[in-house]
This record gives structure tokens, C-alpha cells and sequence, in this order.
């Protein structure tokens, strides 16, 4: 079993990166190949007992490599790790077949809880450079994780995600900030991005308010003469209505984004 997933490892290897030309070439030079056979022998000594060596080889494999997997991490076969250094895989982590992680990826947890704390990678999950996923929870079948990426909530299945954002924990030596991993403040919809750049955009122009409250609501007798044809706007309008038309327009190309 140990051997036919190693082997299933190489044929990842050799499969999913361009840049390999032959299984010698890969065995020899591929510290993200170490690391994962080395895991594998670490992982069967852990569940035998042996959690103190298992640990201990573990570090050595960090050493050589600059892969760090604990020992405890559940990994399916076809994994494949591309460069590797500075990857971290926490103990309660769960891959599934057919992953393949970058350099500088983390699957960690979210403080210093007990049971399962880390995430959890479903079949052919892709997560591109230090990319950092905190927490326990799923990564759904066959989605990609954008590189630089901070996930801390479940991810469907075939869904691609990328963002990241950083936000203040203490100013002047004063919290302002209650902190954990799990926890953390989530960056600003695109959405209101945009509607920060409309209202610069209308304030720039000084357009009139056109708010409901700021709509006069016609008599009964204007609602009896609906009928009749409107009046046209006085052509003073007609730069303001062209301004509102190009708003609209964007706002329509903003909503298909």
C-alpha cells in the first residue's frame, strides 16, 4: 500500500507539473515528493504509537525539506506538493485525493482548541501560493484556491476564491480588536467598493438628490391628467440626464462583475 502511493505520488508529480522530465529527476530532486513519503512512514509510525519518533522525524524532514507536516495529517493518495518550502499542514488536516498544494501554503487552526481544528481538502482541491486556510472546516471537490488567498469559511465544491485582507488588532497599546482566526473581520464586499466610487462620482458632478423622500408625490389632480403626454425637460436637463445615463450604464456593467 505504502509503495503503490508513492508511486501514485510520482505520477502527480510527473502529471501536474510541466517542468518535471523524467521519475528520476523527480525522486531525486523533488522536496515536496520527500516530504510527503516522508510523512507517510511518519504517519504509520504515529498511529502505531510511536508519536514521539513520528514527531521527531517530522522535524527532520523539515529541516531537509521546508515542508512541515505533522505526523497526525491524513493525506489521500495523487498529492503533490510544487516547490514546497514553507508549507505547513496541521495535525488535524484531512486531504483527499488528488490535492495539490503550492509553496508557502497553510492549512492551520484557529487557536488552541482540542479535536479537529484544521481544515479539511476535498478531492482535487488546488491551493495556489501562500495561500492560508484557517480553520476546520471543507474545501469542496474540485476548487481552487487563488494564490495569497485568507479562507476562513467553507469553500463549494468547484469554486474558485481568491482575496485577502488585513485589518487594525491594537492602536496606541489599546485593543480594538477581539482576536482570533477564526473570527476575523472579513474584507470589504466589491460591492461596496462600488458604491463608495458612485458616490464620489455624483458628488463630483453635484447632481440633484433623487432619493424617494426627495421625490414630490403628485396631487390627486395630477393623477387624474396621467393620461396627458409629460412635458420634455428644459434642455438644461439634458447634461444631467446624459450624466445619469452613463451612472446607470455603469452600475449595470458593475452588477454583471
Amino acid at each position: 500500500m505504502l509503495l503503490k502511493q508513492i508511486y501514485q505520488d510520482i505520477h502527480a508529480a510527473k502529471e501536474r507539473d510541466p517542468a518535471a522530465r523524467s521519475t528520476l529527476e523527480i525522486l531525486l530532486c523533488y522536496s515536496g515528493l520527500h516530504a510527503i513519503i516522508a510523512h507517510r512512514i511518519n504517519h504509520r509510525l504515529w498511529r502505531a504509537g510511536f508519536r514521539l519518533l513520528a514527531r521527531l522525524n517530522s522535524q527532520v524532514t523539515k529541516f531537509f525539506t521546508g515542508v512541515e507536516i505533522h505526523p497526525g495529517a491524513r493525506i489521500g493518495s495523487r498529492f503533490f506538493i510544487d516547490h514546497g518550502a514553507g508549507t505547513v499542514i496541521g495535525e488535524t488536516s484531512e486531504i483527499a485525493d488528488g490535492c495539490t498544494l503550492f509553496q508557502g501554503v497553510t492549512l492551520g487552526g484557529t487557536g488552541k482548541e482540542a479535536g479537529k481544528r484544521h481544515p479539511t481538502l476535498c478531492e482535487d482541491v488546488t491551493v495556489g501560493a501562500h495561500a492560508q486556510i484557517i480553520g476546520s472546516f471543507a474545501i469542496g471537490r474540485g476548487s481552487v484556491i487563488g494564490a495569497g488567498a485568507v479562507v476562513l469559511d467553507p469553500v463549494p465544491e468547484y469554486t474558485t476564491v481568491i482575496g485577502h485582507k488585513a485589518f487594525v488588532l491594537r492602536r496606541k497599546g489599546k485593543r480594538v480588536y477581539d482576536f482570533r482566526h477564526d473570527r476575523l473581520a472579513r474584507g470589504l464586499d466589491p460591492m461596496d467598493t462600488y458604491e463608495s466610487r458612485l458616490e464620489q462620482i455624483e458628488k463630483h458632478l453635484n447632481l440633484p438628490d433623487v432619493s424617494p423622500a426627495s421625490v414630490p408625490q403628485p396631487s390627486p389632480e395630477a393623477s387624474a391628467d396621467a393620461t396627458e403626454p409629460s412635458t420634455p425637460l428644459p434642455a438644461e436637463h439634458d447634461g444631467q440626464s446624459h450624466t445619469q445615463a452613463l451612472i446607470q450604464q455603469w452600475m449595470r456593467q458593475r452588477n454583471r462583475t
